[in-house]
């Protein structure tokens, strides 16, 4: 029996997948890595194969049309036979200590028969050239080391909110949420997190840094430009968001309280990308944007339009603008992202 699963989705990975495989193979028999390559057109299928081989038992190489990161971690979910459900980017990695660590707690719940639904740790923003590096921790929020129930939980601090970096999911409560990643679209891991997050009953927090968010290539998703040219695919997700998850129909008022304000980020980001852009056509999509969802979604639209964010990004003209980059660039020098 696996204690965790760990989908590693690789694109043209070539240069930096063996260094993220090798982090997480001191996990030894207890780890399944699950090395899937999204239509590769490098030399990425040949060293999943050639891991595959080195480690029988432990890394299996998975190949598949190319389907886009999303479709990467569905069909690593779908190969899963661990206890628990991980991803880590191919250009990722993790602390191997903390990975034999979090094992052993995943050994305790099973031994103990404790059903826990998701393990929290800390990441660090390994952006590349930084002399700083943003550690995203959570012991505001959460109580070390003792499964907690949601009324548990005290308030995350803006800024400071689960990444798909930070969760272990148990993987039998993963596919009953119903997830389902699209495919050929970035910025999924929002989904990831939103949607099954809303099933999550129990959850245990570990403060250390398990995992290590690599940012620094200029082809990355997460750059800046990047994501204006994907506009498209961000819009996509957040509307994804709101048709995914009745935030009514979640019972626990604590929990509710953060997925509506995790919602308020997403939908924050997507309308500072339309502002940094600056274009008349992404200026008039911010605006389209919000009538959309104020047309398919009014109780989400009413929601976030009373929120601090909300009440800016629908007020119209250069003045909500202003107020929006001002905060965007604070949090930027703050929390160390793109």
């Amino acid at each position: 029996m696996k204690l965790l699963s760990v989908a590693v989705p690789c694109y043209n990975s070539q240069d930096y997948m063996r260094h993220c495989v090798e982090t997480l193979l001191p996990g030894g028999e207890d780890v399944e890595i699950l090395i899937v390559d999204d239509g590769s057109k490098d030399g990425t299928a040949a060293i999943a194969d050639q891991l595959q081989e080195a480690h029988p038992g432990i890394v299996r190489a998975i190949h598949q049309e190319n389907a886009g990161h999303g479709g990467a971690v569905m069909k690593g979910l779908t190969y899963a036979t661990g206890l628990y459900f991980k991803v880590v980017d191919s250009d990722d990695w993790v602390d191997s200590q903390v990975l034999k660590e979090l094992l052993a707690l995943l050994r305790r719940f099973h031994q103990q028969g404790e059903q826990v639904d998701m393990v929290v740790s800390d990441f660090v923003y390994d952006k590349a050239g930084a002399s700083h590096k943003k550690v995203m921790r959570y012991p505001q929020a959460l109580a070390r080391e003792k499964i907690l129930t949601w009324d548990d939980v005290g308030n995350f601090p803006k800024g400071q909110y689960l990444l798909m970096h930070s969760v272990i999911y148990r993987t039998q409560m993963l596919r009953e949420s119903g997830l389902d990643l699209p495919h050929h679209t970035f910025y999924v891991d929002n989904l990831f997190i939103y949607v099954p997050m809303a099933h999550v009953k129990t959850l245990y927090y570990v403060d250390k840094v398990f995992y290590h968010y690599f940012i620094g290539r200029e082809d990355q998703s997460v750059q800046e430009q990047v994501m204006i040219r994907r506009i498209d695919q961000q819009l996509r997700v957040n509307r994804l968001m709101c048709q995914q998850l009745d935030l009514d129909k979640v019972e626990n008022q604590r929990l509710r309280r953060y997925l509506i304000s995790y919602l308020e980020i997403v939908t924050t980001v997507t309308s500072v990308l339309l502002y940094r852009s600056g274009t008349k056509e992404h200026l008039e999509l911010q605006r389209t944007f919000w009538q959309d969802l104020k047309r398919d979604f009014p109780r989400h639209y009413e929601i976030l339009s009373h929120r601090m964010f909300g009440r800016v990004l629908t007020s119209p003209g250069p003045v909500g603008r202003w107020f929006t980059l001002a905060v965007y660039r604070i949090s930027q020098k703050i929390f160390g992202f793109n």
